[in-house]
């Protein structure tokens, strides 16, 4: 297949209106996600809650998740999807809204933003198994691979210069403000998806909310590569997201030196996801299990480099390493779930492999600041480099977990990516 060829077929989706504006609305939320991740951070630490204070407040995001994912799966394949996204995201933006006034006005408190998490972790329960069937309700199979990994380079492009900013404007003007962007952002997102136009979910309501719960229960552990992958991630997102969202700051504090130097070596991690969601975008490998696996073990790079003390230009080469190959994982393991499960399952199933790998991640939250403690920050991200590593491994020595493979995608004629549905 010629370069020219491929590159067409790569924007073909963006001929379909509701993807297009799908698109849109991520492609904004995600421009106030890029520095708000940045300002969350130091907004606790600057109002003095410590590693243990951004522990709470990170754990208060994910604790509704884990409790209310599995009713957002069954919303999202029961009703329009789009609508669950407008609500979501107004939700959202209300809530980041409110922290933003609180900072402003110098009266935050860390439980303040612990409830302002709190909220959108919530909402991100119903939005994350909604925009997850998106893909595959607005645009044709053979269109697939390339509109996830469209979103993936979208994604990354305006991230990948969020976290520098973020941690130049909360050194220069405070952490509100970009969190009362993120919030600006949020309420974009709700008006384009309540643009997207589409209707309820196809599929023939037959039991109650129980029973569908049910079957995607069954839908999921029927598929022994799927839980086994998803154990695996429920060992290494934990472990990544303590050592890079709450020790990862807490290092740059202490050892970088600051907000400015921690928000380059994110900038250099979001760069490594530009540059992996640019290679996903031409290339959809065969033997997605092998490379999902080894593309995720990239990711304990950086932790080790932390727990080395290395220099700043190795610590930044190691986070684009992980960026990248979080790109590429992130982007083949879409394609193949989106392949081999029905439509009318997708967000049920999607919302129990979701529950999987966040279940641990409060734990490890709250344990992050006591470790850290005990251990000190860079023996506890070098212990994270070492479990990281050996659950990469693991999955690799099942023949089901290798054998993964995607279907070629079809080599559409010119006149019919010129005819895609708009």
């Amino acid at each position: 297949m010629g370069w020219s060829v491929r590159l067409r077929a790569a924007g073909a989706p963006l001929a379909v209106r509701p993807y297009r504006l799908h698109f849109a609305a991520r492609m904004l939320s995600w421009t106030g996600s890029g520095v708000s991740s940045i300002g969350l951070a130091f907004a606790v630490l600057y109002i003095g809650g410590g590693p243990t204070g951004l522990g709470l407040v990170l754990a208060a995001g994910i604790a509704p998740q884990i409790l209310l994912l599995l009713v957002g799966g069954v919303v999202a394949d029961r009703w329009s999807r789009a609508r669950v996204m407008v609500w979501t995201n107004a939700v959202s933006a209300l809530a980041e809204a409110a922290a933003a006034v609180l900072l402003f006005t110098g009266s935050a408190q860390v439980w303040h933003l612990v409830a302002m998490a709190t909220v959108c972790g919530a909402a991100s329960a119903f939005f994350t198994p909604a925009a997850g069937g998106v893909v595959v309700e607005v645009v044709p199979a053979e269109m697939r691979h390339a509109a996830n990994a469209l979103l993936k380079l979208g994604q990354n492009t305006v991230k990948v210069a969020g976290p520098a900013l973020g941690g130049v404007l909360v050194a220069v003007v405070g952490p509100g403000w970009v969190i009362g962007w993120d919030a600006l952002t949020f309420a974009a997102a709700a008006l384009l998806c309540a643009r997207m136009g589409l209707g309820p979910a196809r599929a023939k309501i037959r039991a109650g909310f129980v029973a569908d719960l049910r079957e995607g229960w069954t839908d999921f552990r029927s598929r022994r590569w799927l839980w086994v992958m998803v154990l695996q991630g429920s060992v290494v997102v934990p472990v990544w997201l303590v050592g890079y969202q709450i020790l990862g700051p807490v290092y740059g504090e202490r050892v970088l030196g600051g907000p400015e130097l921690w928000g380059v070596v994110v900038s250099g991690f979001t760069a490594g996801l530009l540059a992996g969601a640019a290679v996903a975008l031409v290339w959809k490998p065969r033997l997605v299990g092998v490379v999902v696996c080894l593309s995720t073990g990239c990711m304990s790079l950086p932790l080790a480099a932390m727990g080395a003390r290395a220099p700043l230009p190795v610590l930044v080469s190691a986070v684009v390493v992980a960026g990248a190959g979080l790109a590429v994982s992130m982007t083949a393991w879409s394609g193949l779930v989106q392949e081999r499960i029905p439509a009318d399952r997708l967000s049920r199933v999607l919302s129990w492999s979701t529950l999987g790998q966040l279940v641990p991640v409060p734990a490890g939250y709250l344990a992050a600041g006591p470790l850290a403690g005990m251990f000190g920050v860079r023996r506890v991200l070098a212990a994270g480099a070492v479990v990281v590593a050996v659950a990469v491994v693991v999955p690799l020595l099942m023949r089901q977990v290798r054998a993964l493979t995607l279907a070629p995608s079809p080599v559409l004629p010119a006149e019919e990516l010129a005819t895609a549905p708009r």
